[in-house]
């Protein structure tokens, strides 16, 4: 029975995660900023003042970082986790970081009697916090039968995509091909019904209602216009993280001698936002790098 969980990372989906946890699950949860424990204290979740502290004993180690540098840090660098982990645990990787290297972290946790749950999820901060997210999953049917109990109360749909972790970075990468393809044109849509002197709200509305509506449409679309307000569209998924994930893509494709050349047009939108200082903005900002200035 999974009874504790360790959530490390409490950042904007971490946070969220851990508190919709600490519902069902004694969970513990660190990250390096003090606030952010803090917070998740508020909110039910035992605030812990180390990540060994807070893995003592878990049967299931959440993981929110970035980058996969950052777990390999995390699980094997200057006071790794790996060595603190109880024997027969999971660490479940919501993260999307790629499939470069995961084989030999997994390979690494098993020399610690610990496997790798392969889970990274989309959704969103809201999402996190009422439990439904999309979460894709590549584990060993042991690993996944000690991490179900924990990915099913996060999601809402659950795909097993594969037995080893990196088929759920394998198809997440995939996954981010599209999202990112179509932030850019939504953003290129709406910034075209502007300059043909359109409004914006109207097209909108009827774009969402036929056969061009897309899911990425429907969502960032109203962000989008709010993308030139003062402070911006509350930001919801930041820009610079389709920067991180178009560049897993890109990599990904170039190592299967695949051209995507309709994604790395994409990317180019989202690396020019973040050189413009857009790299904390919601994503849907980068319709500010088409359009510049509203145009009507």
């Amino acid at each position: 029975m999974t009874s504790t969980v360790a959530v490390i990372g409490l950042g904007a989906m971490g946070l969220p995660m851990a508190t919709r946890l600490a519902e069902r699950f004694e969970t513990r949860g660190f990250d390096i900023a003090a606030e952010r424990v803090a917070l998740a204290a508020d909110k039910g979740v035992q605030g812990a003042d180390s990540a060994a502290a807070a893995v003592a004993g878990a049967q299931a180690i959440l993981v929110a970082v970035r980058t996969g540098s950052q777990l390999n840090d995390l699980l094997f660098g200057e006071n790794g986790l790996a060595s603190h982990l109880e024997d027969g645990a999971v660490v479940i990787l919501t993260s999307t970081v790629g499939t470069d290297g995961i084989g030999d972290i997994a390979a690494r946790l098993g020399e610690h009697g610990v496997q790798l749950v392969d889970a990274p999820l989309s959704g969103g901060p809201v999402r996190a916090g009422e439990g439904d997210l999309l979460i894709v999953v590549g584990a060993a049917p042991a690993a996944l039968d000690v991490a179900r109990p924990v990915l099913e109360h996060l999601a809402s749909t659950l795909s097993i995509v594969g037995d080893k972790p990196g088929d759920g970075q394998a198809l997440k990468t995939v996954n981010q091909l599209l999202c990112g393809v179509h932030i850019a044109a939504a953003a290129e849509a709406l910034a075209l019904a502007d300059a043909l002197g359109l409004d914006r709200e109207k097209t909108l509305e009827a774009l969402t209602a036929g056969a061009a509506n897309s899911f990425m449409l429907g969502n960032r679309g109203p962000r989008s216009l709010q993308a030139y307000d003062e402070d911006g569209a509350e930001v919801l998924s930041r820009l610079d993280i389709f920067v991180k994930d178009m560049g897993i893509v890109g990599d990904a494709a170039r190592a299967a001698h695949l051209s995507t050349p309709v994604a790395n047009a994409a990317e180019q939108l989202f690396l020019l936002g973040e050189a413009q200082g857009l790299g904390a903005h919601d994503d849907s900002a980068v319709i500010r790098v088409i359009a510049p200035e509203r145009l009507s």
